[in-house]
């Protein structure tokens, strides 16, 4: 008996100690191993930096001014065609030829109607002549007869035979005046008309009305020109070309001529310096929509109907900045949290652009003052925080 208490006594002193007191020691542990220690935040300096705001705009290239080429000589073929898409072509260069073989028949023509007009006025001019010949003779033949007849030498039958010579002579002088007159105004038509034959001829020879890029061929060597059918060339005026494209009207009340735009265009190496050449100022009621037309510079080797991006620089500033994501908004009301002495503080600031990623501070925030990188952050007024600067916080020139 005495024994088995005696085994018992041992197994008690041998059970391990009780399981609270060991958890509370655990617990207790990593609460004393953060004490007095501060959470550690992420900090950048604000810095002044060189901000360009940027809108963008895409569309299509398209020429600033289109000129086709029509005929105006309707109904003859074409003979010869001088130029082909893509050819560039001067003012007045001869673009295409119609066939002139019956124009060049009917000016044969003309002219052999003007060499008989011209006979024909040589000859009023020589009948003229005689009948000025003979009007003067019979009305010095009157003259006479009238003194005879007053003296009584001769008789009244004479007298009237002198008057009647007289009157006929006169008589054929006005009709080979007339003649002439007739004569000449034949010749006049005639001249007149061999001015349409040759201004016909001259339109056979089709010409560029201006300068620049043929875009587009519609002639065919054989076919009929027909003004109906069409312009036979379209030209790009002076090879320009720029950049239409279409935007809200919220941005198109941001763009306005001058303003410079870097063009992208589809497979180039590199941007192209254009400017805003013409902002629209209609827009349209169903889509909301603007257009804006970038000019591009000259002898460039694009294509009509290419796709482009354009950067437009709306704003321009040099000025403290912080990055996006330092800045909080609520309620229209922006801030940031600065660091102090190792203490956060919210501040309200200003902002004004923002451009590559960065919020230009206009008031409220001095440079080089320390602020919470990431404003979300769950830190309040008069938090103890480790303030870690953040890495590459160059201020960029």
């Amino acid at each position: 008996m005495v024994r088995s208490a005696l085994v018992l006594a041992l197994a008690l002193v041998a059970l391990p100690v009780a399981g609270p007191a060991v958890g509370q020691e655990a617990a207790e542990t990593p609460s004393a191993a953060l004490a007095g220690k501060t959470p550690s935040v992420t900090v950048i300096a604000a810095a002044v930096r060189s901000l360009s705001e940027q809108l963008v705009v895409t569309g299509s290239i398209v020429p600033r001014e289109r000129v086709f080429v029509s005929v105006d000589l309707e109904g003859y073929r074409i003979a010869e065609l001088l130029v082909d898409e893509g050819d560039t072509v001067a003012a007045g260069d001869v673009v295409a030829r119609l066939a002139t073989d019956t124009i060049e028949i009917q000016l044969a023509q003309n002219d052999s109607q003007r060499a008989r007009s011209e006979a024909a006025i040589a000859q009023a001019l020589t009948q003229i002549t005689e009948a000025e010949a003979t009007e003067k003779e019979a009305a010095a033949a009157l003259v006479r007869a009238e003194e005879l007849t007053r003296r009584g030498v001769t008789s009244q039958d004479v007298l009237e035979q002198r008057t009647s010579a007289a009157a006929t002579a006169a008589a054929r002088l006005a009709s080979a005046r007339q003649g002439l007159a007739l004569a000449e105004a034949d010749k006049a038509l005639i001249e007149a008309q061999r001015r349409e034959i040759e201004l016909r001829l001259s339109k056979a020879a089709i010409r560029a009305p201006a300068a620049g890029l043929v875009l587009s061929r519609s002639a065919r060597v054989g076919a009929i020109a027909s003004a109906a059918g069409g312009p036979l060339f379209e030209i790009a005026r002076d090879g320009e070309f720029e950049l239409a494209a279409e935007v809200t009207e919220v941005v198109l009340a941001r763009l306005m001529p001058g303003q410079s735009v870097s063009v992208t265009l589809a497979g180039a190496a590199a941007p192209i310096a254009g400017k805003v050449r013409l902002v629209s100022p209609e827009i349209d009621a169903a889509t909301r929509l603007g257009k804006v037309h970038i000019a591009l510079p000259g002898n460039l080797a694009v294509r009509t109907g290419a796709f482009a991006r354009g950067e437009v620089v709306t704003a321009e500033t040099t000025g403290i900045a912080v990055p996006v994501s330092a800045v909080a908004t609520e309620g229209g009301e922006s801030s940031v949290l600065v660091v102090r002495d190792g203490k956060v503080a919210s501040r309200p600031v200003k902002t004004g652009i923002t451009a590559d990623g960065y919020v230009e501070l206009v008031e409220g925030l001095a440079e080089g003052e320390q602020v919470v990188a990431r404003a979300g952050s769950f830190l309040r007024d008069g938090d103890a925080v480790t303030p870690v600067a953040a890495v590459n916080d160059g201020a960029k020139g």
